[in-house]
């Protein structure tokens, strides 16, 4: 199968509208109160022109560069006949469902229902599970709404807490707050430690590092050269700190950013595993988001703990690949890869209380953890043979439930799930 993707189902708790850039048309007119985030390309001298008069939030290079400016800034832009201009846009949350909607506060709780709740009693293969281990020296970079990294369940986690949102500037150490929800579920998933008493929730691999990136503000909506930056300073940090990081990603688009594909690409020549959501626009085939759909990037359908054909079934939510890519066990840009549990699951919050949502947002953190635990378990592995471990794992329990799932790689499941044992 080619590579097939579904793009987080909590930002990807649901669908994120990623739509990335809108060209901008000469002679428009624009509102006097608004401020623009534009992506700046051309010859050098005028690139160099416009970044002496507006300033540069994130230069990539050859690509180009991006800044925020005023109306009357962007009229002048527009004007200018030695530049392409393109407006950055924002990606939003979408809902998929009451679940996955949860908004803060609703149906959240002061204390777990399980401390491990299904998804990690799924993916550990173990239905008396009492709490998780593993992950040891691992990074996991969680790109999202921030992380409440005070949260009893995550207390002690955090090795970096950065916020790329704020319009000052495009990096701010040491801020990382959440005040969404989403973030916090999604790290909750990946390495939560059950809190001083043992009482709280689990994650996959509790022992891994957290590296919390705020790339989506409290509304859960970001723009995707802020997304783009945070997975190349990702990517920096592996090399400089001499680490194995894991990049999750529980957001997307149904449109691809040439920014993102880019820095994805570069993130994973830099020897970082890419693990993201594939989406909520199921059931339908060909509705996987990016970054998911990406081949250097590994896009996570949607399971829910519901039997069908002897195996996990894919929500109905759950994004498809592309289904004339079935079978031959190769990704290629927009297939499936991996499935994980994605419906009714309880995490962490970011008032410190718990909630349970659901996602492609949901299934990504599970993937993530996991590949944490085996790279610490298996510290010669490469980030590609670490992938490869997954994909090998994952075709130890085929999934044959749910629209589109069949035996072998499918546009559904991709080649299977892939577990502890």
């Amino acid at each position: 199968m080619k590579k097939k993707r579904v793009i987080g189902s909590a930002v990807l708790s649901v669908a994120m509208g990623l739509s990335v850039f809108a060209s901008g048309a000469f002679g428009q007119q624009v509102e006097s109160k608004e401020t623009y985030r534009v992506m700046i390309q051309g010859p050098s001298a005028e690139k160099a022109k416009a970044k002496a008069n507006y300033g540069v939030r994130w230069d990539f290079g050859q690509n180009g560069f991006t800044t925020t400016v005023n109306a009357k800034q962007y009229q002048a832009l527009l004007n200018n006949k030695n530049l392409e201009i393109d407006r950055v846009d924002q990606v939003n949350l979408t809902p998929v469902s009451k679940e996955s909607a949860a908004k803060p506060g609703t149906e959240a709780a002061a204390v777990p229902a399980d401390s491990t709740p299904w998804g990690i009693e799924a993916i550990y293969n173990d239905s008396a599970i009492q709490s998780t281990s593993g992950g040891n020296g691992v990074k996991v970079a969680v790109l999202d709404t921030g992380v409440n990294t005070a949260h009893a369940d995550l207390a002690g986690q955090e090795e970096q807490c950065k916020d790329f949102t704020q319009r000052k500037s495009p990096l701010i150490n040491g801020s990382c707050d959440d005040k969404n929800g989403h973030g916090t579920h999604v790290a909750g998933t990946v390495l939560a430690h059950g809190g001083a008493s043992g009482q709280g929730v689990y994650g996959v691999a509790p022992e891994a590092d957290l590296w919390a990136y705020k790339v989506l503000n409290d509304r859960g909506s970001g723009y995707s050269d802020d997304i783009a930056g945070a997975i190349q300073h990702a990517a920096d940090q592996a090399v400089s700190t001499g680490s194995k990081v894991v990049i999750s990603m529980s957001l997307g688009s149904s449109s691809k950013s040439s920014l993102i594909a880019d820095a994805v690409d570069y993130a994973y020549g830099k020897g970082v595993l890419v693990v993201a959501a594939a989406g909520n626009s199921g059931p339908d085939d060909n509705t996987i988001g990016y970054p998911g759909a990406l081949v250097n990037a590994i896009a996570v359908a949607a399971l829910e703990d519901v039997q069908e054909n002897g195996s996990y079934r894919v929500a109905d939510f759950s994004s498809r690949g592309n289904p004339d890519t079935d079978g031959d066990y190769v990704i290629q840009e927009r297939d499936v890869e991996l499935s994980a549990p994605g419906r009714a699951i309880e995490s962490t919050w970011f008032d410190g209380t718990y909630n349970t949502i659901s996602g492609t947002s949901m299934a990504t953190p599970h993937i993530s953890g996991l590949a944490a635990k085996i790279w610490a378990e298996n510290p010669a592995l490469t980030h590609t043979g670490l992938r490869e471990e997954l994909q090998t794992r994952s075709k130890q329990y085929d999934i044959l439930g749910g629209t589109g799932a069949a035996a072998g790689d499918d546009y559904a499941s991709g080649f299977g799930f892939p577990r502890v044992k």
